[in-house]
């Protein structure tokens, strides 16, 4: 059983839950997302492995979990990232921001989300029980996909990508009006 941190709306912990039920009951709860790209500045993206019990099979951003209670968020991004891609790399914290967004399976998703970036070049080496595929994908074609088939992609990844754009100084061409 996996817990998740409960928070107020500043990212104070306010107690702990179970993750399904957390996505059940759309309580607010801490979360990272890890944004990785290689020296071509494209972001490596991941597919989410089909046996996850919400936005299973959509590509999203290189990492994305949960920190556990009593663990520091960074360090967190960091074990994910090597649980999910099988490699680290140096983070650096970019923003955070909260969301909501419910599925049909009626789970929603209420997070306070740590957004991190790094820089790798190397091997990946996905976990199969967690990711089904990854590619590397221009700022560009990405924008394109998105807005071709934008039920492709996870809502925190149309929600977050724009932000990182703008807080990593990149230029961010139409991406602020994704279709979400």
């Amino acid at each position: 059983m996996t817990e998740v941190i409960l928070v107020d709306e500043d990212d104070n912990p306010v107690g702990k839950m179970e993750k399904l039920e957390a996505h059940q009951k759309g309580c607010l709860h801490r979360a990272f997302s890890v944004f990785v790209f290689n020296k071509h500045n494209e972001l490596l993206l991941q597919r989410r492995a089909d046996a996850k019990y919400h936005s299973a099979g959509l590509w999203t951003n290189t990492c994305c979990s949960h920190p556990l209670p009593g663990e520091d968020v960074s360090e967190a991004a960091s074990r994910r990232l090597g649980e999910e891609m099988g490699f680290r790399t140096p983070l650096t914290k970019l923003f955070h921001f909260k969301y909501k967004t419910s599925f049909s399976n009626g789970l929603t998703e209420h997070e306070f989300d740590h957004v991190f970036t790094g820089n790798y070049d190397g091997e990946v080496q996905i976990n199969p029980e967690e990711v089904s595929d990854h590619r590397h994908i221009s700022f560009n074609d990405l924008e394109d996909e998105i807005n071709r088939d934008p039920e492709a992609f996870s809502a925190w990844l149309k929600l977050a990508l724009p932000l990182v754009i703008r807080n990593n100084g990149m230029a961010a061409g139409k991406l602020a009006q994704l279709k979400t």
